[in-house]
Parts: structure tokens; C-alpha cells; sequence
């Protein structure tokens, strides 16, 4: 079983920046991040390749989101830049037992359990 560990998230003003980890306990291949807001489904975020040659992002994430990986630490990061208060959510990390990035949760087998970020306005 691949264990995964987000952290990171916090409290911030709107239009601020924050960086969030996600460290794995082995070998993983694509990565991906979503995010659930009170009261909302699960929806996708971003995904990353295990090169990192191939990404994917949310409409909604795209210029202001970047998903990033170190394999050497086996953590993944989704650097954010612009926050909105429709960001606020919690944010999960996933990770496929394939080398595929999908915009669809059954993509991936192992699950963090979140971290939470809160963007005040």
C-alpha cells in the first residue's frame, strides 16, 4: 500500500500564494490533486506524469496552479499563486498505480486524507 501525506494548507488572504506537499511512503506513478469544497463533490485539479513530461489542469486552476514533482523525495507539490475564495477547500493528493494523468478519480488507487486551504476576501 502507497501511504500519502499532504500538508501545507492553511489559512490565506485572497490574491495570496502557497505551496502544498504531498509525500509518498514508495514508488508512484502519476499524480494527481483534487479538491472538495464545503458542501461540494470531489473535482479534479491537476495531474502530473511520473517524468513530469505530461500535465493536466482544472480550467479553473490553469495559469495560476502548478503541479510539480521530485521523485527523489517522492513528494509531489501544487504551487499556488493567485488564490481566490472559491479555492478554499480541502485538498487531496492521489496517486495511479499507471504512468497515465486523468481527469477522473478512478485513475488513482491511494488517497491522502487533505489537507485543508482557506482563502479569506
Amino acid at each position: 500500500q502507497v501511504q500519502l501525506v499532504e500538508s501545507g494548507g492553511r489559512l490565506v488572504q485572497a490574491g495570496g500564494s502557497l505551496r502544498l506537499s504531498c509525500a509518498a511512503s514508495g514508488r508512484t506513478y502519476a499524480m494527481g490533486w483534487f479538491r472538495q469544497a464545503p458542501g461540494k463533490e470531489r473535482v479534479f485539479v491537476a495531474a502530473i506524469s511520473w517524468s513530469g513530461g505530461s500535465t493536466l489542469y482544472a480550467d479553473s486552476v490553469k495559469g495560476r496552479f502548478t503541479i510539480s514533482r521530485d521523485n527523489a523525495k517522492n513528494t509531489v507539490y501544487l504551487q499556488i499563486h493567485s488564490l481566490k475564495p472559491e479555492d478554499t477547500a480541502v485538498y487531496y493528493c492521489a496517486a495511479s498505480t499507471r504512468d497515465v494523468v486523468a481527469r477522473v478519480e478512478y485513475n488513482y488507487r491511494y488517497w491522502g486524507q487533505g489537507t485543508q486551504v482557506t482563502v479569506s476576501s
